[in-house]
């Protein structure tokens, strides 16, 4: 009997060993293949660590994987490349010079696969191109940079920082020339009929320039009204004044229109215009346009995807699925840009595109997104047209497009209502009996 028990504890004194083993032998993973239904991985090197530390930063448990493409499961995405590189939209800046100072404005940069912007740094030189001092402004998107001589010409750039003070984006360069306040008319003495001195006024202007498409329409809206419209030279950048302005807080929405007429994503921003000072606002970089060939693609065929940008820019082409697809194409020497996309990557289903281009260290924001399907047929996309009168799109005009219209009757319309208004009714910003009869016009039910 004690020997049976001998031989039992030694067994299970085995068989503790053995899976102690066993589970931690499971923490490496040697060179073999790795395969599923939709990939496969040869001879992959999977190595595992635990904690790291420094004094600028901590590292927990982390896995890495030496693989090209993206590995996917139901508990992890794993993106691997430059192309998922995070980044940030590059802000557009306004300067406006004032009595021995300058005041900054400028937007919110965006960020994009994991880069968040949360702060700002002004930097501030004499001279062209830098060097600049640099000033920590905090989350904001103005600043006002005193102190300054009047009559010397000051040069500013706005930096984003990450959530660790790293820069990630880098406006382009601005400046403006702080000036003194130009003194009040006064009247001569008496007798004699002396004239006195009079100052005229400086002019109270806005003037914008960017990059848009080669000799594009750019269109400059003012509180959601056309103010002003351009032509943009052929290497797409343009600058265009608005004056006959007054004191005030503005917004501006610019936009362009490539040579299919298809309008880009609005560029909107606030602005404060101070009296007889110009106001400056550069670096704009408007989001290419972008379409598709067809509505819906059999899966397996290519679909077009296509647009406008700055001429010799590389545009990213996202594509959003279960998996986000990310691919790179140039713009040629018009800004033209064309991908043609493998769908046999992609889920039966619905999904949405959209793109961003860069140049010169300059990132425009994402596009609009254009939706298609892939399915088990082509059909091709039908390019829209402008309906007088359908207000929500739909390619009809009936009791719908009335009832919007009946909300803004006799009101003063949004920015956005606005654009609309312009576009399918009679454009003067106003909803009237007017546009009633232009709906019942072109009435389908």
């Amino acid at each position: 009997m004690r020997r049976r028990l001998l031989i039992l504890e030694k067994y299970a004194i085995f068989l503790a060993l053995f899976f102690s083993v066993s589970i931690t032998s499971t923490q490496i993973a040697l060179a073999e293949e790795f395969t599923s239904s939709s990939f496969r991985i040869l001879d992959p090197v999977i190595a595992p660590a635990e904690f790291s530390t420094s004094t600028s930063f901590q590292l927990w448990s982390t896995l890495g994987e030496m693989a090209l493409g993206t590995s996917t499961g139901a508990a992890f995405n794993l993106g691997a490349g430059f192309l998922r590189f995070p980044f940030a939209s590059t802000p557009a800046v306004s300067a406006t010079a004032g009595d021995a100072q300058v005041a900054l404005s400028w937007t919110a940069s965006q960020g994009y696969l994991g880069w968040t912007a949360s702060g700002y740094k002004v930097g501030q030189a004499t001279v062209s191109g830098g060097p600049y001092t640099f000033t920590d402004v905090g989350a904001v998107t103005s600043s006002t940079r005193t102190g300054l001589t009047n009559g010397t010409l000051y040069y500013f750039v706005i930096t984003v920082k990450d959530a660790f003070g790293n820069s990630i984006a880098t406006s382009t360069q601005v400046s403006a020339t702080p000036v003194a306040a130009t003194p009040s008319p006064s009247s001569g003495g008496g007798g004699g009929g002396g004239g006195g001195i009079f100052t005229s006024p400086a002019v109270t202007q806005a003037i914008f320039s960017g990059r848009a498409y080669p000799l594009s329409k750019v269109v400059v809206l003012k509180d959601g009204q056309i103010a002003i419209t351009t032509i943009a030279g052929p290497d797409a950048r343009f600058e265009v004044s608005l004056s006959g302005i007054t004191t005030g807080n503005y917004l501006f929405s610019v936009y362009g229109e490539d040579a299919k007429g298809i309008r880009s994503s609005m560029f909107t921003f606030s602005l404060f215009v101070t009296s007889g000072s110009s106001s400056k606002v550069s670096g704009i970089f408007l989001a290419p346009t972008i379409s598709v060939d067809k509505s819906e693609v059999k899966r397996g065929e290519n679909i077009a995807i296509f647009g406008q940008s700055a001429p010799t820019s590389e545009v990213t082409i996202q594509i959003n699925s279960e998996q986000e697809f990310f691919v790179k194409t140039p713009s040629d020497n018009s800004g033209v840009y064309l991908l043609n996309f493998d769908t046999s990557l992609l889920e039966i289903g619905n999904h949405q595109t959209k793109s961003k281009a860069g140049i010169a260290g300059e990132v425009s924001s994402f596009s609009n997104s254009v939706a298609f399907a892939v399915g088990l047929k082509n059909v091709l996309a039908r390019s829209k047209k402008v309906l007088k009168g359908d207000l929500n799109d739909d390619g009809r005009v009936n009791l719908i497009d009335f009832s919007i219209a009946a909300y803004w009757y006799k009101r003063s319309i949004s920015p956005v209502f606005a654009i609309k208004e312009v576009e399918h009714l009679n454009g003067d910003k106003k909803i009237n009996l007017v546009d009633f009869s232009i709906m019942a016009y072109y009435w389908t039910g």
